[in-house]
């Protein structure tokens, strides 16, 4: 009865309270490793680019292999369960960190993780839901994805505090909720079979792909070549005179605007149109940016962290839910894989770039090239819109 109410099957419920575990988890330490990368190892804010950008390049450069795989052997289930796992166990790795070294092979690892698992997830969650339901489907799991990620920090702070401070501590504690969704995953999401085994998955052929897939996927790449990781946000933060205590609680409320917003966000692009839910959240993030950049009063940093969490809400399930839209469900797999692929390539640059620009020219200068290629993006795609370049099948 609730899943009817809900609009969504038992295979989307229980992925979202998977992904809510895994990110309560994550969340519980990544507003924590760009501060003690900076301060407790020293490490230089191009260190903290340089780590995020190769666990972001190695994680989308698994998605479109791990993507594919999942289309030819038609499993999705073992692919997430393996990506889960990795994820928790990554944690002890960074708990025994004392360089930057091993920080960067424990983001290895989580990413490793994330890049098997998020293609087959994405995959999973599109085939266990009906076509006029999707943008609904996608929208319920990065909502509880993204609750996972209010009360992670929350938790986090909270063992911080307890432990006086011992980050190994609370890196090695945020193993067991991610273990716990790896059990919910396990016992309750079943496959879905809906490509029968006796069918010849068809040979990729970029060609055959949808014009608007690749006009779509350009439209990403210029973008996210702009987009640098999140921890920019969290130094920027501590580069204006925010505390641990501040930095943590302003992340907790992004991920809260974050998860509150992509239910709806879902069911609007369900009910008007994925592409006009994207561009309004290309703008914005345009906008937000640009901002990140300018601002001199730390104060109005309680107002752009939830903006930017708005934008998350209004562009990242419902960039799945169009790609879904694009392409056949026998290929979802493949289609997810590149779409990650050329956002975490693009991000790698992106958040290199970003690292050196702060170092050697100025704070506010990788805010200010994110807000421009995020203008150029919400522009190109605005015009191709409006000639009606971009159609779904």
């Amino acid at each position: 009865m609730l899943l009817k109410r809900l609009g969504i099957s038992k295979n989307v419920f229980v992925l979202g309270w998977v992904s809510f575990f895994n990110d309560i988890a994550s969340e519980m330490i990544y507003p924590l490793i760009p501060i003690f990368l900076t301060t407790t190892l020293g490490a230089p804010v191009s260190v903290v680019g340089l780590i995020e950008g190769i666990a972001e390049a190695i994680s989308s450069i698994l998605k479109i292999i791990s993507g594919r795989v999942s289309d030819r052997v038609r499993l999705r289930k073992p692919f997430v369960t393996i990506g889960y796992l990795l994820s928790s166990v990554s944690k002890a790795l960074l708990g025994a960190a004392t360089g930057w070294p091993l920080v960067l092979a424990a983001r290895f690892t989580d990413r490793f993780g994330k890049g098997i698992r998020t293609s087959a997830r994405d995959a999973l969650i599109a085939e266990s839901s009906e076509l006029y339901s999707i943008g609904r489907s996608f929208g319920f799991h990065r909502a509880l994805d993204t609750l996972g990620a209010v009360i992670g920090p929350l938790i986090g702070l909270a063992i911080l505090s307890a432990v006086q401070g011992s980050y190994s501590i609370v890196f090695l504690l945020s193993a067991i909720p991610g273990l716990v969704g790896v059990a919910l995953l396990i016992s309750y999401v079943k496959e879905t079979r809906t490509i029968k085994a006796a069918s010849p998955l068809p040979k990729f052929q970029w060609k055959t792909l949808s014009p608007s897939y690749k006009i779509f996927l350009l439209i990403i790449i210029i973008f996210s070549l702009g987009n640098s990781s999140d921890a920019f946000l969290i130094l920027r933060a501590q580069q204006m005179g925010m505390s641990t205590t501040n930095i943590v609680l302003l992340y907790t409320l992004f991920n809260l605007v974050y998860a509150l917003g992509s239910i709806p966000a879902g069911i609007l692009s369900d009910r008007f149109g994925s592409k006009r839910i994207l561009n309004a959240g290309f703008f914005l993030f345009a906008l937000v940016y640009a901002a990140f950049g300018l601002i001199t009063e730390s104060a109005l940093l309680w107002l752009l962290f939830p903006l930017y969490g708005l934008y998350m809400a209004l562009t990242e399930g419902v960039s799945k839910a169009f790609i879904a839209s694009l392409i056949p469900r026998e290929q979802s797999g493949t289609a997810f894989g590149i779409f990650q692929t050329a956002i975490g390539l693009s991000s790698l640059v992106a958040s290199v770039v970003a690292g050196i620009l702060w170092t050697e020219i100025s704070v506010p200068a990788p805010f200010l090239l994110g807000s421009a290629t995020a203008l150029l993006a919400a522009l190109l795609f605005f015009w191709l819109m409006r000639a009606r370049a971009i159609t779904v099948d």
